[in-house]
């Protein structure tokens, strides 16, 4: 006779299954941030409506930044 072991579902209320999520971002017009690759700029803009966005200023150009800003940090 063999034994097989009991497969146990996850509970859906369990805390042990949630991930963590990881807290956004945000950005105000004026913030000081760096970005991973275009370096150090100041914030334009931002767009909260559709897909968000930061327009920002590097000194030798403007890029606009989607979310979620893995590669820019606010100083």
């Amino acid at each position: 006779m063999t034994k097989h072991a009991a497969v146990r579902r996850p509970l859906p209320t369990s805390p042990f299954q949630a991930r963590p999520e990881a807290p956004r971002k945000h950005f105000a017009p004026g913030d000081r941030v760096t970005h991973d690759r275009y370096g150090l700029g100041r914030v334009v803009s931002v767009e909260e409506t559709g897909d968000a966005a930061a327009l920002v200023d590097f000194g030798s150009r403007q890029e606009r930044i989607v979310q979620p800003y893995h590669a820019m940090y606010k100083l």
